[in-house]
Formats: C-alpha cells, sequence, structure tokens
C-alpha cells in the first residue's frame, strides 16, 4: 500500500503554528514511507474563505518547504462531483431530503434541551415519502441507528462512538452547496488518502466521516488527531501567544527548517535529540509516538532552535534570508562574500536574522549612525593620537586581512602599555557607530581597507571638532 496523507486547511484564517504543525506531521509521515503528499483547501465555506488566506497557505508551504505531490485541490472546484455522489446516495436509500424549517428544527431543540436531553435531529424526515410544498430542503445522510463507530486512533488509541448519538448530519444546504463533513468524505476516498492527520477537534467528525464512507462502499483512512498546542499559560493558543499567520516568523526572520524543528518537537520525541534536520526528521518522525497531551508553545526555545541552526547551517545557506531582511531595512548587496563574512561573524550574536541584519547595517550603508553615548565616551579628543596612529598603521598594510589587523593592533597596544580595548573600542566606534560589533579584526575586514579608512577619517575629524 502507498501511504497517502494530506493537509486541508480552510482558508477562513491565517495559517498559524497548530495548521502548519499539522502540515508538517502529514508531510514527514508520507516522505518516511516514501508515499504522496496532497495539499487541498477546503474552501465550501464561502461567506468566510477569502484570496488573502488563500494566499498565505500557499506562500507559507512555499517557505517551508512543505512541497506537496499533488494539488492544490480546491473544494469549491470539485462542486459537480460532490453533486453526483449525492444524487448517487439519495437512489441508493443512504442519504435523504429534509424539510425541517429552521424554526421546526429549533422549537425540536428547545423541547430537548427542556427534556435534558443531548440536542440532536430526531430524523422526522428519514420516512417521509413526498416532499413539502411549503418549505425548501437540505440533503441529510442517513446514519446507522443501532451499533458503534470504533476509531483506532494511532494517537489516541481506541475510541467508541455509539450511533445512537450520532444524528443525521446534513450533506447538502437548502442552496445546493455541499458541507464540509460531507466533502472530505468525496474527496478522501476520490484521493486515494490512506492517513488522515488532523487536529483532536476534529476527532468529534470522524464516526460520520466513516459511515459515510462505508455507505459509499470505501473503506476508512486510518486516522491520528493530534492534540492542540496551548499558550505557556495552558490556555488556547492565541495571537498574544504567538497564533500569528506563518508568514510572520518569516518576517521576523526565523528559519524555516529551524521552524519546523521546533514545531515536530511540540508533542514527538526522539530520545533527547533537541535540533534536527530535515532529513532527520524523516528518518525518525513515526506518527505513533506524537504524545496524545497538549503541548506548550516556548518563544524562548523556537528563539534558542533558530540560533542553534543558524550556527550548524553553512553560511552560503544563510545568506538569502539575510539579504531578504536586509531589504526589509531598505538595504541590499551583491557582495556574497560580504554577505558569508557577515554571516560568520554575527550568528553567535543573533537569534534571528532579523536581528543579525539590523546590528549589520553598518556594513551595508555608509550613512552612520552613532549610539550617542558610545560617541560621547570614545570619540574623543584624547583618542585621536591612538585613532590616528592606528589609522596610519592600518593604511600601510600590504594585506588587509583579520590576521593582519589584529597583529597591527596588538602591537600598537603594547608599544602604548595598554590593553587591545582600549584601543579598538574607540576604533570599533569609528568604524560601526556602536560600541558592539564582532571582533575588530573581523569586522574591519569585512568592511574592507578603503571604508575603514574612511570612517577613521571622518571619526578623528568628529574627536577633534569635540
Amino acid at each position: 500500500m502507498t501511504v497517502v496523507t494530506r493537509f486541508a486547511p480552510s482558508p477562513t484564517g491565517l495559517l498559524h503554528l497548530g495548521g502548519v504543525r499539522t502540515a508538517l506531521f502529514s508531510w514527514l509521515y508520507a516522505r518516511r514511507h516514501g508515499g504522496k503528499f496532497i495539499l487541498r483547501i477546503e474552501d465550501t465555506d464561502r461567506e468566510r474563505s477569502t484570496d488573502k488566506a488563500v494566499g498565505v497557505i500557499l506562500d507559507g508551504m512555499q517557505w517551508l518547504g512543505l512541497d506537496a505531490d499533488a494539488g492544490p485541490y480546491f473544494q469549491t472546484q470539485r462542486f459537480p462531483r460532490y453533486r453526483e455522489v449525492i444524487e448517487r446516495m439519495l437512489a441508493e436509500g443512504s442519504a435523504y431530503r429534509c424539510y425541517c424549517t429552521k424554526q421546526e428544527l429549533e422549537a425540536e431543540r428547545a423541547q430537548q434541551l427542556a427534556r435534558k436531553e443531548k440536542p440532536r435531529y430526531s430524523g422526522l424526515c428519514r420516512a417521509r415519502a413526498a416532499p413539502r410544498a411549503d418549505a425548501e430542503s437540505v440533503v441529510r445522510f442517513k446514519n446507522p441507528l443501532e451499533g458503534t463507530v470504533v476509531v483506532e486512533d494511532l494517537v489516541h488509541g481506541t475510541v467508541v462512538f455509539e450511533n445512537r448519538e450520532l444524528d443525521d448530519l446534513i450533506m447538502a444546504r437548502s442552496d445546493g452547496t455541499p458541507t464540509y463533513n460531507f466533502c472530505v468524505v468525496v474527496d478522501d476516498m476520490d484521493m486515494g488518502i490512506t492517513h488522515v492527520i488532523r487536529g483532536d477537534d476534529h476527532l468529534n467528525n470522524t464516526p460520520r466521516q466513516m459511515n459515510m464512507l462505508r455507505a459509499l462502499g470505501a473503506a476508512p483512512p486510518a486516522y491520528a488527531h493530534v492534540p492542540m498546542i496551548l499558550g505557556a499559560d495552558g490556555a488556547k493558543l492565541s495571537k498574544r501567544h504567538g497564533a500569528v499567520s506563518v508568514l510572520q516568523y518569516q518576517e521576523e526572520g526565523y528559519l524555516p527548517w529551524a521552524l519546523l524543528n521546533y514545531l515536530v518537537r511540540l508533542g514527538w520525541a526522539h530520545g533527547d535529540q533537541e535540533v534536527f534536520t530535515r532529513e532527520e526528521m524523516i528518518a525518525a518522525f513515526d506518527i505513533g509516538d506524537v504524545n496524545k497531551a497538549a503541548s506548550a508553545f516556548n518563544p524562548e526555545k523556537l528563539l534558542w532552535l533558530n540560533q542553534q541552526h543558524m550556527m550548524r547551517a553553512q553560511p552560503a545557506q544563510l545568506v538569502p534570508y539575510l539579504r531578504e531582511q536586509l531589504r526589509r531595512l531598505g538595504l541590499d548587496s551583491n557582495d556574497e562574500a560580504l554577505l558569508e563574512g557577515v554571516v560568520r561573524a554575527q550568528r553567535e550574536r543573533a537569534k534571528t536574522l532579523k536581528e543579525m541584519a539590523e546590528n549589520s547595517r553598518f556594513f551595508f550603508t555608509d550613512e552612520m549612525e552613532f549610539d550617542p553615548k558610545a560617541a560621547r565616551k570614545y570619540l574623543t579628543a584624547a583618542e585621536v593620537p591612538a585613532l590616528a596612529e592606528a589609522r596610519r598603521r592600518l593604511g600601510a598594510l600590504p594585506q588587509f586581512s583579520a590576521e593582519t589587523i589584529h597583529d597591527a593592533l596588538s602591537t600598537l597596544a603594547t608599544e602604548l602599555g595598554v590593553g587591545l580595548g582600549k584601543v579598538a573600542q574607540p576604533l570599533r566606534v569609528a568604524a560601526t557607530g556602536s560600541a558592539v560589533s564582532p571582533p575588530i579584526d573581523a569586522t574591519l575586514a569585512l568592511l574592507g581597507r578603503e571604508r575603514t579608512l574612511a570612517r577613521l577619517d571622518a571619526g578623528i575629524a568628529r574627536c577633534q571638532a569635540g
């Protein structure tokens, strides 16, 4: 059997971390078993579905690298197929037309609540032989009245539902549009889905969907309902916890594979390993190892993982992401060597690519911005002699590299009888505008001889001007 999984988001809101983790688990399971991963957009709720939400889903999946083998399929483009199946089920007697009005259903519900019964449709129209002229009809599934539905869930284990507790759900509304639960059944059947991995808020939908599949002569897929992601306070994940569009993490400078690494560890473990490459996730992931308890979102752990991946990646891998963040700041560079050098110099000092870009502005612009406190402390008249001598020696170097710069400044510090920091800090502020940067030798080497000397000249002038 070829494993076929699917990710089937509804474009009624933004793609957030819970949806991404579901997509990731489905993608990993298919990849682990050499199977097929399908992307399906469940957009039957036409009032709430938006093109913007569809765009975020597609862009987010592309950024994350969760490539689909088929799709995206859109349910709104499959309406003729749904109508065909509905007509078949009506003809076979597994579905029926219900003419109960909204007022009648509300009255029935009120009576059930008054009797302290669970509200459910009574099945009044199951045996109706003739249509009602005074009411429009919906189409309902004729759910079995007796017996049980047993879900052998790959996460929760055996879950049993009594058919008598399941009412006859609506398959098509009075205007003919099909409903979510019905479309899912037809899609999973037509697309040969073998494993449905989704949030455990869908678990209660599963017995009705299994009954409909069996009524159509199709074998239900295996189901795995994964737990929710909660905030650190135990509450449902919200915007204040991080339930924002996945593309917000792209804007904030997270690496896509670091975000996936973080999400795969929310409810799943492989020994004590914390940091995974994409290939390691595929090789190790098993849906049966997912914990049934909810997991808490920890933004600090995500930041830590992101930095771990930044430090382990080849610098060239990070260049496109750094360039993207620089462009958000109105800066750009086509100097690949400079960009790679900045990555090497800065990645231990930044937890995101956005932070790296912000800390590295001075490499990519000659419009210097000085930290006032640093300038007052280090760019003073008393520093002019040492700065001027450092400028002279750096300008005379036959080769302008981190090694030669370090040797020149160390020698100068020794001759002046001071520590290297005493020489380096005024140089750093003059060259970068800040008292904080990578080591001075690496910083100046990345700036290059011409830009370094020009900035030291400007720094000396600033000292002299007071």
